[in-house]
This record gives structure tokens, C-alpha cells and sequence, in this order.
């Protein structure tokens, strides 16, 4: 990118020249009158002079309009080469102010891989017990590092969507443990400098898409009722991978744990991940969120504990939605050899699942094969609460069902909204994708996020349409299909710049920060895109180099008196490519203070306009982080 130009200036006053011309006028002296006498003359001269003089600035600046032209277009060219990036605009507020910038130096290559929140060695302070040493479990504020995460030398950009589905560079993820563990269930396969994944799976051998269709023979796939899905325990996230060709999106997750790097290797291969295992915590997502859930040999232990995940899973599983089960212990009657186990506990496995199942109202959909699928009710009107199977689990007491940050899962059924008739959906129904994406979310249409009305959301849809078609203007590349796969927007609201870029071939994860003003995000999944609750106080669950493009609108406004705008920018860096792109909107004394951390980052910025013009307070920063790598030697 180009260096910086002229600083914003907005004056705020000017003198009143006018008025001082008029009172030196009236003082009537001869030395006044030869001054404003030698004035009109000189002024006279000057405007004579001036056409010859605009024609030679005119000349000079069409010269540098070209040049930059042929710079901006030399740059695009090699955007896909390691030198830096480049935008068309090259505005820049000046940060120039005397303050020297503090530089992060490289961290050490044993942080790599570093997940602060989720890292090995501490979480082997905590109990064994439902795996809690499994959970979140983050740095405390002396122990944050200072530093640049690197990525591992040889590093190169992701395959681009969808050849990135069947492969990724060895040097990204370098790891092959799990070609060896899971070489007969062909998860994955080394070949030379990258690897491939078949699609394979312990329960589909045949491969992910095979298994969908077999789903889809017992489900309708087809007609957009199902677009959310999440997949519990989801191994390298192949049959997420595979659903998105058929318009579903899954949210994956599975722990860190002794399989290395599988949600790394989802991130690498352009599928949504993130680390995360059902534990004491609720899962980082809203009540009623998914039309699908998943779990192909996961190794939950779904009856235990008084089935609390299952309940856990009822309460982000959307009225109607869709529990599927394949694994252990489904058809147990062929496979209990194979599995080491012995028929009486396998069998009394499958009773305690359908136990817990009944007692959360669900049916039975099918079993065939190797699959089981159970449906939740559209509504509680008939789940009777005198009636044996619905004390145990009770019906939870009256609470927010969308708190989902460090809040402990409760063993009691979360209750649906109240509805007038059994064939009402609890909450609203909503329409099959697409046309969810722009209709009023249900949340929204029943007033039940304070401050956010038909009206809001409307007028956010064509604001975001808005601002896209403005950011492309400015990094040319966020207009270019394929450039960017792993998009992140820090406060997404509403989603409406996920929802302006849905034709393309990329997804995006939204947050919902836990400390916004309103509890969007299950407005979001009711338009059909995912998200999780974050703080960007602490850091997210997911590995460095996840996302390709990062968004962020007023989040340092957000929290300004929270937390430090330096440990969330270090936060951006870890998790950002190499070459990848950052788009922050925010008030422009912030965006100084934030370009001057950019900067000791050694990122390439710049400071540009607000759509609207240049009197609005509020800028945009874009940036880019230039490629760099650990040293050959590590």
C-alpha cells in the first residue's frame, strides 16, 4: 500500500476577515491607504498570473493520477505473491504526533498453534471430571502475550473454495498424526507437500457425501426448512464440508485434544470451526438457533449425568429440528464386536438415550441403519408437566434461555415461548432459505430484542448494502469471488454484512459481543447465518491463522474502558492470515490511536473517508498484515 497522505483536518472556526478589513478602512491614514493600495495590486498581478500557473498543477497532477493508477494496477497483479498488498485509496489520517510506536516482536515458534483460552498445559489445572479441563480456561491479564504469533515456515495462502474442500499445504498444519490414527477411516491422506481429505469419516467410510445423501433419503434436505446445522464432536468437519453444497451451514466444534489440530485442519480446508466441547458450560450459542443437530460416533455420553447433553443440545435445537445419531450405540446388534463392547451395555446406552429423548418430548423420526434421528416438538402445549416423563427433566424456571457465556447447563427442560395451539411454532415460524435471509426475523417481529424494531432491521439491510459496495470501492479484492474465504465480524448486530456478501463463495462467523447494548444473535440464526457470544476481552476459541478477513464496526468504541485496545489488536494479529485483511470502523481519534498499534504490528494501513463523506467523525481503517514466517532454522 501506499504511504501516508495529508492528516484530516476539519476547521473550526475561521477569522472574520470581513469585519477587520472594515474597521482598518475606517482608520483614515495615509500608511493604511498605501498598504491596501500595494494589496489590490499585488492581488491584481497574482490573478493575471494564476490560469498559466492552474494549468501546470493540473498537468502535474494528472502525471501522478497516472502513476499511482499504474502502481495500484502493478499491485493487484501480484496480490497472490508474498509482497504486500494494495487498496485503490490512499487517504491516511496522520499519526505523526510525537508519540513513539511501540513494536511486538515475534513471539517464539512453540506458540504457533497457541489457543490462549484453550491451552493444553493449563488445562491440566482443572478437573477431569465431564472434561472441564477441556473448557475455556483463559490467561489471566499478567500472563497475555506482547507478542506476534508466526506462522511455521514455509506457510502459504489456503487452497482457494472449493479445491481447498479436498486439500491443504502440508506447512499450514504440519501434523500427521491423524493420517496414521484414522488412515482406515480415510480421514485424511499425506501426499507429498499437502494433504487430502476423502471425506471420509469413522461412520462413513464411503465418504461425507454418500452419508448426507442417506440422511437426505430419511429428511428433507432439499427444500431450505433445513439451513443451521451443528455438528458435536465433528473430527476434521467433512460432513459439514460436504453440506454446504447443498446450502446447509454447519457450525463444527470439537476439543483440543489428542487428535492434533482436527479443527485446525476444517479452518485450513475454508469450513466453519471453532474449539469447543459440551461440558458443565452452556455452548457459546443462542436457545432455538439450529434446524439440525449432529454427532457421528462423538463419544458424548448422552445419557449420563441425568442427560444434560441432550438438554443442552434441546436448547439451541430450533422447534421442529432435527437430532441425528450415528455411532455408538445405533445399531449396536451388528457392531458390538467391532466396538469392544458388550451387548448388555450397549444396549442399556441406547435405553438411556431414548429415555432422556421421550423425556424432552422428542420423537423418533427413524432408525435405519447405521442412523437415528429424533425431531423436536414445534411447541411445549402438549409436553403435559404432571406427567412422569416431563418431571424429570422439569420444566426450567423462568430465565433467559440465550445466556450462553460461562452459564452453567441446568439438568431442566428449557421452555419454548408460550403458543395458542398445538400446531403453533414456540417463537415464531420462519421461512426456508433463502428467503429467511431479508424477512423480519421472528425475535425481532414479537419485540423481543429491546431496541430493535421491523423498522430497525430494514433500514440495517440497506445500510449494509450500502457499506459493502463502498468497501469494495477501497479493497478492490473483497470484490474479487475467491479471494476471501474465512470472514470474522467482530460486532455483527444483525448480520447485515454477512447477509450483503452471501452470493459469494465465503462465510462468516458473526459475534455478538456479551457486552453489546442487545442479544442479536438469535435474530442472526434466524436469517439463516451462525455466529457465536464473544468477549474480546479474552480471546476466541480458534487457532491462529483462522480468518482470511476480519471486520470490526465501533468494536473499540465498545470497549474502551473494558479492556486494553492493544490486547485485542494482538487478538486480530493471532488470528488473521498472513495477507489478510482487516476492516475497522470506528470515531476517528480511536482509529489514530488504533493505526499506531497497526503499525508496530506491521500491518499496512490507511485511514479512509466514511461512506458519507468526509464530515462524518466516524472513518474506516483498512489494513493488511504483510506476510512473514517463523525462520527456516525452527
Amino acid at each position: 500500500m501506499a504511504g501516508q497522505s495529508a492528516p484530516y483536518y476539519t476547521p473550526t472556526g475561521k477569522p472574520n476577515t470581513a469585519a477587520a478589513a472594515t474597521h482598518l478602512l475606517r482608520k483614515n491614514n495615509v500608511v493604511l491607504t498605501c498598504v491596501v493600495f500595494f494589496l489590490c495590486s499585488f492581488f491584481y498581478l497574482f490573478g493575471a498570473w494564476e490560469p498559466r500557473a492552474t494549468q501546470n498543477n493540473t498537468s502535474l497532477r494528472t502525471n501522478m493520477i497516472n502513476c499511482a493508477t499504474t502502481i495500484n494496477s502493478t499491485a493487484v497483479t501480484a496480490a497472490d505473491s508474498s509482497k504486500s498488498l494494495d487498496f485503490s485509496s490512499h487517504h491516511s489520517a496522520a499519526t505523526d504526533d510525537g508519540v513513539t510506536v511501540k513494536t511486538y516482536p515475534p513471539c517464539d515458534i512453540k506458540y504457533s498453534e497457541y489457543t490462549p483460552c484453550t491451552d493444553q498445559k493449563r488445562s491440566l489445572k482443572f478437573p477431569r471430571d465431564r472434561l472441564i479441563y477441556r473448557e475455556r480456561h483463559c490467561p489471566e491479564k499478567n500472563e497475555l502475550l506482547k507478542c506476534r504469533i508466526p506462522a511455521p515456515y514455509g506457510y502459504k495462502n489456503p487452497f482457494k473454495w472449493p479445491t481447498s474442500r479436498d486439500l491443504a499445504w502440508y506447512a499450514n498444519v504440519p501434523h500427521k498424526d491423524l493420517t496414521v490414527e484414522k488412515a482406515v477411516q480415510n480421514w485424511i491422506r499425506f501426499e507429498g507437500d499437502r494433504f487430502r481429505f476423502p471425506g471420509g469419516g469413522t461412520m462413513f467410510p464411503n465418504g461425507a457425501d454418500a452419508y448426507i445423501d442417506d440422511i437426505g433419503k430419511l429428511i428433507n434436505l432439499n427444500d431450505g426448512s433445513i439451513r443451521t446445522a451443528i455438528d458435536t464432536g465433528c473430527g476434521v468437519a467433512s460432513w459439514g464440508a460436504y453440506l454446504l453444497s447443498r446450502n446447509i451451514i454447519a457450525m463444527s466444534f470439537a476439543p483440543r485434544d489428542t487428535h492434533e489440530a482436527q479443527v485446525q485442519f476444517a479452518l485450513e480446508r475454508g469450513v466453519p470451526a471453532l474449539i469447543g466441547v459440551i461440558a458443565s458450560k452452556r455452548l457459546p450459542y443462542p436457545s432455538r438457533a439450529f434446524d439440525m443437530a449432529h454427532c457421528s460416533r462423538c463419544l458424548i455420553p448422552w445419557g449420563q449425568y441425568d442427560g444434560v447433553y441432550l438438554i443442552e443440545v434441546d436448547r439451541v435445537l430450533r422447534p421442529g429440528g432435527y437430532w441425528i445419531l450415528s455411532g455408538p450405540p445405533i445399531n449396536w446388534e451388528k457392531h458390538w464386536r467391532g466396538w469392544e463392547r458388550t451387548r448388555d451395555d450397549l444396549n442399556e446406552e441406547q435405553t438411556q438415550i431414548e429415555n432422556v429423548a421421550k423425556s424432552l418430548c422428542w420423537k423418533k423420526v427413524v432408525q435405519k441403519g447405521d442412523l437415528s434421528i429424533w425431531q423436536k416438538p414445534i411447541n411445549h402445549l402438549n409436553c403435559k408437566t404432571d406427567s412422569q416423563t416431563t418431571q424429570k427433566p422439569p420444566l426450567c424456571p423462568l430465565q433467559n434461555p440465550d445466556s450462553a457465556w460461562y452459564t452453567d447447563i441446568e439438568t431442566c427442560l428449557t421452555r419454548l415461548p408460550e403458543v395458542q395451539s398445538t400446531d403453533e411454532v414456540a417463537g415464531g415460524a420462519i421461512a426456508n432459505w433463502p428467503k429467511r435471509l431479508d424477512m423480519v426475523p421472528p425475535r425481532i417481529s414479537s419485540q423481543s430484542i429491546d431496541g430493535v424494531t421491523p423498522e430497525t432491521f430494514q433500514e440495517d439491510v440497506s445500510l449494509w448494502k450500502k457499506r459493502i459496495a463502498y468497501y469494495k470501492t477501497v479493497n478492490n479484492q473483497l470484490g474479487q469471488p475467491g479471494r476471501y474465504r474465512n470472514l470474522l465480524d467482530m460486532n455483527a448486530f444483525l448480520g447485515g454484512f454477512a447477509a450483503s456478501l452471501v452470493e459469494d463463495p465465503l462465510w462468516v462467523m458473526n459475534i455478538v459481543p456479551v457486552e453489546a447494548n442487545a442479544d442479536t444473535l438469535g435474530a442472526i440464526y434466524e436469517r439463516g447465518l451462525i455466529g457465536t457470544y464473544q468477549s474480546w476481552c479474552e480471546a476466541m476459541s480458534t487457532y491462529p491463522r483462522t480468518y482470511d478477513l476480519i471486520h470490526a464496526d465501533s468494536v473499540f468504541t465498545l470497549y474502551k474502558d473494558r479492556c486494553e485496545m492493544e490486547d485485542i489488536m494482538l487478538e486480530m494479529d493471532r488470528i488473521l492470515r498472513p495477507e489478510g485483511s482487516v476492516i475497522i470502523r470506528d470515531d476517528v481519534d480511536l482509529l489514530v490511536k488504533v493505526k499506531r498499534i497497526a503499525n508496530g504490528l506491521n500491518w499496512e494501513s490507511q485511514i479512509v473517508d466514511h461512506e458519507d463523506g468526509p464530515m462524518v467523525r466516524e472513518k474506516l481503517l483498512f489494513a493488511v498484515k504483510l506476510y512473514w514466517t517463523a525462520p527456516a532454522d525452527s
